[in-house]
C-alpha cells in the first residue's frame, strides 16, 4: 500500500493570536493530492500545531475511508519538535489545553493504521507554512 506524506503547520500571530492551519497532502512521489489552509479564531502556536494534525487526519480519513486508512501508512511532518515529541510519547504535556488536543490526535489515530510523527526544519515545511500566512493575511483582510 502505498505511504502518504502529510506537511501541517499551525501559526499564530501574537501567540496568542489570530491562528490559521495549513495542511498538505501526498503521495509518496511528493505528487501533491490536497492542500488546505484555514484560520481557525484566537489560540496559541502549540494549540495550531495541534488543530493542524487533527485537522489533517480527519480530511485524510474523509478523502480516502475508513477501510484504507486501516492499512495505509502515513507519515505526518511538522516543523514543531515539541509537538512531534509529544505525539511521539517522549515528552509530558503539562498543559490542560493541549493535553485535551493530544487526546482528539490520539482518538483519531485509533482509526488508522501505522502513523509517523516526524519533526522536520521549517525549510522543509514552507508550503504548509505558506499555506498558514495565506489563511492569517485573508483573515486580516477581512476576506474570512
Amino acid at each position: 500500500m502505498m505511504k502518504y506524506i502529510i506537511y501541517t503547520d499551525g501559526g499564530s500571530r501574537g501567540n496568542p493570536g489570530p491562528a490559521a492551519i495549513g495542511v498538505v497532502i501526498q503521495n509518496e512521489a511528493g505528487e501533491t493530492i490536497k492542500k488546505y489552509s484555514q484560520a481557525i479564531g484566537e489560540t496559541t502556536n502549540n494549540e495550531a500545531e495541534y488543530q493542524a494534525v487533527i485537522f489533517a487526519l480527519k480530511k485524510v480519513k474523509a478523502l480516502f475511508g475508513k477501510a484504507k486508512i486501516k492499512k495505509m501508512p502515513l507519515e505526518i511532518r511538522m516543523d514543531s519538535e515539541l509537538v512531534a515529541s509529544q505525539l511521539n510519547h517522549q515528552y509530558k504535556i503539562m498543559e490542560p489545553n493541549i493535553q485535551r488536543l493530544f487526546l482528539l490526535v490520539w482518538n483519531l489515530t485509533l482509526d488508522f493504521g501505522p502513523i509517523k510523527f516526524v519533526a522536520i526544519g521549517r525549510e522543509q515545511n514552507k508550503e504548509a507554512d505558506k499555506l498558514v500566512n495565506q489563511a492569517l493575511n485573508k483573515k486580516q483582510a477581512g476576506l474570512f
